[in-house]
């Protein structure tokens, strides 16, 4: 069933918009948590109801107040900042990112199993743990996939089952025919057999004398056909 488009706007029953309310602001939370993990960035959603309650979320430590404190002191600053500043504050920038990809990199070698001379004892437990983990997760993945790969076998098994099934109904169904048009060709070769053995006949011919009588004996059309029939046999004259 293809659901209808969602018409934004303001929704008049109080029940359907606190709802409503309710579940786009959990999607909302979940959205920007999502977003922290993956990006690995600083996220703060300040949010207040039509009846002025307050909701909020951050993934900083120090909660939403300081992403708010580094949010205007980052505005204060672009808005007094000169040309100079705003290059190095760039640079800056792009340092903390160069940094932030080495410590990624490092952290996948260590992963492979490289580097991990510096490493002491509790480093390479959260290592061991993290490793753990993923080995989980991916067997479980890997299960689930055999799993669905052996049920989609065992359904195509079915189907060529069935399929074997009506192709043999079939086959029996032309066999039966063919025995049976078997059998009217077996019984029809044998009733015109019969009605040509009894279809001799006997003729008497009388020539001009008539005291004379030539007396002849016909075979049957199929015997005078076969060249290894002897002829007629002719009585003599009376």
């Amino acid at each position: 069933m293809v659901r209808g488009k969602t018409v934004i706007e303001k929704i008049e029953s109080t029940t359907s918009r606190q709802v409503t309310f309710s579940k786009r602001k959990s999607g909302l939370f979940k959205k920007a948590k999502e977003l922290g993990i993956l990006c690995d960035a600083q996220v703060g959603v300040v949010l207040f109801s039509n009846t002025g309650r307050l909701y909020e979320y951050s993934n900083s430590n120090s909660g939403t107040k300081s992403i708010i404190e580094r949010y205007q002191q980052v505005k204060e600053g672009q808005q007094f900042m000169s040309a100079s500043d705003e290059a190095k504050f760039w640079q800056a920038e792009g340092e903390r990112l160069r940094q932030q990809l080495h410590n990624l990199q490092d952290n996948h070698r260590q992963l492979l199993g490289h580097n991990l001379s510096g490493l002491g004892l509790e480093d390479l437990k959260g290592l061991e743990s993290q490793l753990e983990i993923s080995l989980h997760n991916i067997r479980l993945t890997k299960d689930q996939l055999m799993i669905d790969e052996i049920e989609k076998s065992n359904k195509k098994g079915i189907l060529v089952h069935q399929e074997n099934i009506e192709l043999h109904k079939k086959l029996n169904s032309i066999r039966r025919d063919y025995l049976g048009l078997q059998n009217k060709l077996n019984e029809q070769t044998e009733v015109n057999g019969r009605v040509t053995s009894s279809s001799a006949n006997y003729t008497f011919t009388a020539p001009g004398d008539v005291n004379s009588i030539d007396l002849k004996l016909s075979l049957p059309q199929h015997a005078e056909s076969d060249d290894d029939q002897p002829e007629s046999p002719t009585l003599g004259r009376l």
